[in-house]
């Protein structure tokens, strides 16, 4: 009877674990692209410094994220490089950096808070 309580307590526990969706994923990942664009932006770019700690704050809790949900850490460099190639060098886009912050604090549990404890740990 413990065997069976056992087995049922881990189906359910790996049941609960969250998933990202392909499309989510595809998303998290641009997002990366843009804020890792945002961090190394070309000279004689305008920006906040702000938006540059959260920007790569941000990329570190995706990370974090989807580490934490099981997806491989190969497999997420390799699409993070991917975005990278994507977006390098492109000029700062508020609209797309803000729309990135909405979808990641919707997708990540606790999302904005996580991203502000990476924020007020960089110095």
């Amino acid at each position: 009877m413990k065997k069976i309580i056992l087995l049922l307590s881990l189906f359910v526990f790996t049941s609960a674990v969250a998933k990202m969706s392909d499309e989510n994923k595809s998303k998290a990942l641009d997002c990366v692209g843009i804020y890792m664009a945002n961090y190394f932006l070309p000279s004689g770019e305008k920006f906040e410094y702000g938006m540059k700690e959260k920007s790569i704050s941000t990329v570190k809790v995706l990370k974090a994220y989807a580490l934490e949900i099981g997806i491989p850490e190969k497999e997420w460099d390799e699409g993070v490089n991917k975005a990278v190639d994507k977006h390098y060098g492109s000029k700062y886009d508020k609209d797309k950096t803000e729309k990135c912050h909405s979808f990641v604090e919707a997708l990540v549990p606790n999302g904005a808070e996580r991203v502000k404890k990476v924020v007020q740990t960089l110095y």
